[in-house]
């Protein structure tokens, strides 16, 4: 009896302990996956590590290059330090999975129940979540358009004043776009030119570092019930060429850089070069899958994802798709890691262009698909040729983190655009997907005027939210007015490249800002006849100029400053538009943009 006794006692006391283990890594498992785990059935999943390299000492690093390398080579440490024991068990295990150093995650493919608690027991492993299969929802509109030679530039391009900038000599020279899409057929006479791996004079295309395919397999919604494929995928998996099997990626790269020469000028910086990568099945995308190609374009490797090398990255890269949580994308902890994608793209001298997702029909509010409401990304509303808002643009704020953040960032020509698909043909395609490559092209503009400014991501960004012509709504959403600059419809107003590479060939980066920087405050702002520009932490010798659109000087001041002053404008005398001024102090420089109602 006393055996019996105390073999209960131990019982009681062990079992608290068991089920408390049992509740710790359960707890780190999302409801997705523990629904599987619960049916002892398998889960693709992304598993997330603590640690997270720190990169703030990026921002001080002067070239892209620097940035690039310096990024690379903390996330590659951070990742090898802290998935030491994962990866053992992983291959204990003969798991199939996917190092992602660019987030520190590892995405598994199939991952059993056992596998599943073995690995959330880690204490270096933060959570492990559901990687879904979700449905890009692709353009608004289709049309298919004439093949035949054009002899005039697409009204978007013209829209956005690239022309204009082209005739100054900048094309995108120099500059190299990425884009993530349904991938792209590189052989279409309009982008083959301009695709990094062709060689012109010989005829022969090198895809090494300049192609990257994220599709590895089926989407299981692209399975019927016996787990058999509807129809075999055109592009195969693993593709060792670029190769589109949605049509999607295909128009979205001739809009960003796409001439064939002949008339067909489709293409914003038709002297840019591109590389690419595939991360959708038809239409069917991952976290894992677009992790995976914002990890290439951080570092582009070989055709069997060796040797990566940070020189070769794009200088921006263009997506036009969203994960949105209707779809599967649910889970916050794993939606963050695509913003802690674009946060570390950014650090290393990448742009990261983003559309704002097509679900305007649904008014305020509806930004709600990652990477289109992180504040990291630069977010790309749509317009229409009479330069109003589309209805289907997504307007801000964002409430799906609950920050109401104001979104998009800026607007473009998205609606009715022509550019090319596969097979050598052309399109009128409508949707977000269509502005933001007007905008990653736009970004080449800028840096072929400027390639010194390579990898200054946050300028660059500023350059185009300056210049943007503004534009009003009649929504207002929240506590934004849609007369209000910016606003939650069109953000910043609709991009201008002519005024964009104005203002960055006129920065100097000599006398960039220093601490104490000039602080500035400008009422009224539209203004009618006379601007008063309130200027603190300004000393010494300073001059306050003021430039039109076309960076002619309308208005100079010269004086010997002392800390504060409120120094008159006068607007009454010129057009009506947007304006730029340019204050430099002793302590620093400052600009910005005024608007003449």
């Amino acid at each position: 009896m006393k055996k019996f006794l105390l073999l209960a006692l131990l019982l009681n006391v062990a079992t608290p302990t068991v089920f408390g283990q049992i509740a710790a890594w359960r707890s780190k498992v999302s409801p997705e996956v523990l629904s599987y785990v619960d049916k002892n059935e398998k889960a693709d999943v992304l598993v997330v590590f603590r640690e997270q390299a720190d990169l703030g000492a990026a921002k001080n690093l002067k070239t892209k290059t620097e940035k690039a390398r310096f990024v690379y080579n903390r996330l590659v440490e951070t990742a090898s330090r802290s998935q030491v024991n994962a990866v053992r068990i992983l291959k204990e295990n003969d798991a199939f999975a996917n190092g992602l150093h660019l987030v520190n995650a590892i995405a598994v493919k199939g991952i059993t129940p056992t596998l599943a608690r073995q690995l959330a027991e880690l204490e270096e492993v933060k959570w492990i979540g559901a990687d879904p299969w979700v449905q890009f929802p692709g353009p608004v509109e289709t049309a298919a358009a004439p093949v035949a030679e054009r002899s005039v530039v697409e009204w978007g391009v013209e829209k956005i004043n690239a022309p204009a900038v082209w005739a100054l000599g900048f094309t995108g020279q120099g500059i190299t776009i990425g884009g993530a899409d349904t991938g792209y057929d590189w052989a279409h006479p309009a982008i083959q030119p301009h695709y990094r791996g062709w060689n012109n004079l010989a005829g022969t295309a090198d895809h090494k570092y300049n192609w990257h395919d994220a599709i590895h397999d089926y989407s299981p919604l692209n399975l019927d019930t016996l787990g058999n494929p509807y129809s075999p995928n055109p592009c195969g998996f693993d593709s060792p060429q670029p190769c589109d099997d949605g049509s999607h990626g295909t128009h979205t790269m001739g809009t960003m850089a796409g001439d064939d020469g002949l008339g067909n000028q489709i293409g914003v910086a038709p002297g840019a070069q591109w590389v690419g990568c595939r991360n959708m099945e038809r239409g069917w995308g991952q976290p894992s899958t677009y992790l995976e190609c914002f990890q290439w374009f951080l570092a582009p490797t070989d055709l069997g994802g060796e040797n990566a090398n940070p020189d070769m990255a794009p200088h921006v890269i263009n997506n036009s798709w969203y994960c949105a949580d209707i779809e599967g994308c649910t889970d916050l902890t794993i939606n963050d890691l695509l913003r802690v994608a674009v946060v570390n793209l950014k650090a290393s001298g990448v742009v990261v262009v983003v559309s704002n997702g097509n679900e305007g029909w649904q008014g305020c509010g509806s930004t709600f698909g990652p990477p289109g409401y992180f504040e990291e990304s630069f977010s790309i509303g749509s317009t229409r040729f009479d330069d109003t808002i589309s209805t289907f643009s997504s307007r801000g704020p964002v409430l799906v983190d609950g920050s109401g953040r104001m979104k998009p960032n800026v607007s473009a020509p998205g609606q009715n655009v022509r550019s090319c698909t596969p097979g050598g043909n052309y399109a009128n395609f409508s949707g977000t997907s269509m502005a933001g490559p007007h905008v990653a092209g736009l970004v080449a503009l800028v840096l072929s005027a400027r390639p010194d400014l390579a990898g200054q991501v946050e300028l660059i960004e500023q350059f185009i939210e300056e210049t943007a012509v503004p534009k009003f709504g009649w929504q207002d959403c929240a506590d934004n007015n849609g007369q209000d600059y910016p606003n939650n419809t069109y953000g910043y107003g609709r991009v201008d490249a002519l005024a964009a590479v104005n203002l960055a060939l006129a920065y100097n980066p000599v006398s960039a800002p220093e601490i104490p920087a000039p602080v500035v405050q400008i009422f009224p702002n539209p203004v009618v006849d006379e601007a008063i520009f309130d200027l603190q932490n300004i000393s010494g010798k300073t001059v306050l100029e003021v430039f039109n659109a076309d960076g002619k000087l309308v208005s100079s001041k010269n004086w010997t400053a002392q800390n504060r002053e409120l120094v008159p404008v006068s607007m009454k005398n010129h057009p009506i538009g947007i304006y730029f001024w340019q204050l430099k102090t002793d302590g620093g420089t400052a600009s910005g943009k005024l608007v003449k109602q």
